[in-house]
């Protein structure tokens, strides 16, 4: 039986809470699932048992599984010009 490798692009974001702690909160958009951890390493981890998880459960059910057609996106960033004086936060 041939193995086909599913490659998901994942989100991921720092967060910062009223206290001070700092998360970091994985997406996988594709799937619709996502997940948090203390550090990089701990949510790249914990999303990817996630993802592989949600393929096995929609294999067992039969259900189509959802692929990323990455080399068709473009992701990109956009820097723009903050007006004067105003008050910027950092998640």
């Amino acid at each position: 039986m041939e193995k086909k490798i599913l490659n998901y692009r994942i989100i991921i974001e720092r967060e910062k809470y009223d206290n001070g702690e700092i998360v970091y909160v994985a997406y996988c958009p594709t799937l619709c699932i996502s997940d948090y951890g203390d550090t990089i390493e701990e949510v790249l981890t914990s999303i990817k048992d996630g993802i592989e998880l949600a393929v096995k459960s929609l294999a067992k059910e039969g259900k189509e599984i959802p692929i990323d057609h990455m080399e068709e996106q473009i992701i990109t960033s956009a820097k723009v010009i903050a007006p004067t004086g105003i008050k910027l936060s950092i998640a």
